[in-house]
């Protein structure tokens, strides 16, 4: 007959995890945390400069507007905020942007010459 002390302490080996076995799996995580933690910084950056070249985009689009529906195919005059005359209001008063001066403004610097040339340097 066996004894109840030579099978309880075999379950108690056969349930158990080695050293081994434990650091395999931390190592396992941490690799697959890093992977997670570098393509969420990704994300985020393209997350800053999207915001930005999509206001270029409709910008860009609200002047091709305004050159076309302009009884002499012009752009509008002025620097981008110049009062009242600036080109964020033209477009504005034209129907061709919802709001002056866009909220992204104040995150890059746009640049406007006079001849539909509108850019920004985005971060």
């Amino acid at each position: 007959m066996r004894s109840r002390n030579n099978i309880g302490n075999k379950s108690l080996i056969k349930k158990g995890y080695t050293l081994v076995e434990l650091l395999v799996v931390i190592v396992i995580l941490g690799i697959l945390a890093a992977v997670v933690v570098f393509a969420v910084s990704g994300i985020t950056n393209k997350g800053a400069s999207n915001p930005c070249t999509i206001e270029v985009r409709t910008v860009n689009t609200a002047l091709q507007a305004f050159s076309a529906h302009s009884a002499t195919s012009a752009y509008p005059s002025g620097t981008v905020l110049s009062g009242p005359t600036g080109m964020f209001t033209q477009l504005e008063t034209a129907g061709f942007l919802q709001e002056s001066a866009p909220r992204a403004t104040a995150r890059y610097r746009p640049t406007y010459d006079g001849a539909g040339n509108y850019t920004a340097t985005c971060p």
